[in-house]
């Protein structure tokens, strides 16, 4: 079940999408380490991509073990966004993303992501600018079904859709939901297939509902799209993928102990120290322990204790008290 994106080979369709304050360097990481074929960065915004900087470090951050990854940029502006593709091309991304499916109040507000779907001209001359902007490098786009609930016949997305395609783009991205939706009611898989079907012969990757493995697994046989991005499903259960690698070959999906929760919880949190600082690295684990707590059989008591957690010493206490043998 290969996928391919332009000159990116990928050897299985279920894949790490974008998630604010989640796949970032280090959960990306974890996540090769456990099946994901290919990632995509958090939403960066095109100035921060270019304004050298201890934020554009962090966001712009590699690793050898990280290919091939999608670098993911959102702005209003085609040139902006162009002058920021060069520069995730320089740095060494396999792909270049453009963001048009963002539904956050603040983003909207300022033009930017899912307000694009709104705005097929300007949506379409930043995708001409980008792949302009970096010849040979694939440009893909993340867009929803449409920017209004009521917009049953999705032409602004169709217009989008066809012209990025005409215009050089190597895939779409479909999040089967409204820009004013956002997360709420269900995503429209019906949708999808529709999208697959306009466009057989170019690569089209669906997003959401997709919370468990067999949801990816459904997604594909149900709509006929050529990868899944496994965003929200995916967060505390880097396992997703090797689970999903598990149902394709028709094997029941391996489910990790406690012990090897805990040691990926801890090898998480020093990718993060190593990443940025221990101070951060910390930060960024409590939050993040509250997600793999999903999947441990108390995790009502986990997530309560983790709570009141403030120190590395509490933090670890809390973690070692939960996941011992």
């Amino acid at each position: 079940m290969p996928l391919r994106i332009g000159t990116v080979a990928v050897d299985f369709p279920v894949v790490l999408g974008a998630l604010a304050g989640y796949s970032d360097l280090p959960y990306r990481l974890v996540c090769r380490s456990l099946g994901a074929p290919y990632c995509v960065t958090e939403a960066m915004l095109d100035r921060q991509v270019l304004l050298e900087g201890k934020l554009r470090k962090r966001l712009v951050r590699l690793d050898p073990a990280d290919h091939p990854v999608a670098g993911q940029i959102m702005g209003s502006e085609p040139d902006t966004l162009a002058e920021a593709a060069r520069a995730l091309d320089r740095l060494g991304f396999d792909v270049v993303d453009l963001n048009f499916a963002c539904p956050v109040r603040k983003v909207v507000a300022h033009k930017r992501g899912g307000a694009l779907m709104n705005d097929p001209a300007r949506a379409l001359a930043a995708v001409r600018a980008v792949v302009e902007a970096v010849p040979g490098r694939p440009v893909t786009l993340k867009l929803r079904r449409a920017f209004k609930d009521g917009d049953a016949a999705a032409a602004g997305f169709f217009r989008i859709a066809r012209g990025a395609f005409e215009a050089g783009a190597a895939a779409i991205a479909v999040h089967a939901r409204t820009v004013e939706q956002k997360y709420s009611g269900r995503a429209d898989w019906g949708f999808l297939a529709a999208v697959e079907r306009e466009f057989p012969d170019r690569t089209v990757l669906g997003s959401g509902d997709v919370m468990r493995p067999a949801d990816a697994l459904r997604l594909l046989a149900e709509t006929g799209v050529d990868g899944v991005l496994a965003a929200r499903g995916a967060i505390g259960n880097p396992w997703f993928f090797e689970q999903c690698r598990d149902l394709a070959a028709g094997r029941p999906p391996r489910a990790p102990g406690l012990d090897e929760q805990r040691d990926t919880i801890y090898r998480h949190y020093r990718l993060a120290c190593e990443a940025y600082d221990p101070r951060r690295g910390l930060k960024l684990l409590r939050h993040f322990s509250l997600q793999y707590a999903k999947m441990h059989p108390r995790r009502t008591d986990l997530r309560n204790a983790l709570v009141g957690v403030r120190t590395e010493d509490e933090w670890r206490s809390v973690i070692d008290a939960f996941y011992a043998l």
